[in-house]
């Protein structure tokens, strides 16, 4: 489902792009943003943007089993197990939340998901999983809130925004605990892990 416009369930309009890029300006954070066509999925992400250095990411937006919810921003070639995720966490059970939820909390649509949402005030309470094989990566590149536009800012500064909005990450080395995860089953079984389980 595809919503006309980002209203939260509280009838309140969430934050717009430039509201946004005008928040990082008042952080003095530098930042810069090309325009593309729409991309709805990583692989059309990296046929519109075009050659863009740095860290590109995969977001998903997820609910557990006890009603709390979870951004997981990953470096977007890495195969990310929710499941692995959920055990290394202790979480709940991890799956993917409404189109609704994603709405109401991140005032964005689907195809649209970013960890810049974090700024709008009803993502209060959503934690962030954020993949340490990106946060090595610099600059960042993300959606600034909708998805025919990328915005690159630095690491550090990436950092500096999430405290600004006070969402400090619980860092995962995602490739990490999905090849774990992978290897003990393979050992379960009395097989070896294949090449795709820690991709």
């Amino acid at each position: 489902m595809f919503f006309s416009a980002p209203f939260r369930y509280d009838g309140a309009m969430a934050l717009t792009d430039t509201e946004l890029l005008a928040q990082l300006d008042a952080l003095g954070i530098p930042h810069r943003t090309v325009a593309h066509e729409a991309a709805h999925t990583v692989e059309e992400a990296r046929r519109h943007r075009g050659t863009l250095p740095g860290g590109h990411a995969k977001n998903l937006f997820l609910k557990d089993r006890k009603g709390g919810f979870w951004l997981v921003v990953a470096e977007e070639e890495v195969r990310v197990d929710i499941t692995a995720i959920e055990k290394h966490l202790g979480a709940p059970r991890l799956s993917f939340a409404s189109a609704e939820a994603m709405v109401a909390l991140l005032g964005v649509e689907p195809g649209s998901v970013t960890p810049f949402a974090l700024a709008n005030e009803s993502a209060a309470d959503v934690r962030l999983v954020l993949d340490s094989g990106l946060a090595a990566l610099d600059p960042l590149n993300f959606h600034p809130l909708r998805n025919d536009r990328t915005t690159a800012i630095g690491r550090d500064d990436f950092l500096r925004f999430l405290e600004a909005v006070g969402h400090a990450p619980v860092m995962v080395d995602v490739a990490a605990v999905a090849a774990a995860r992978a290897a003990a089953r393979a050992a379960r079984e009395g097989g070896t892990a294949r090449p795709e389980d820690g991709a």
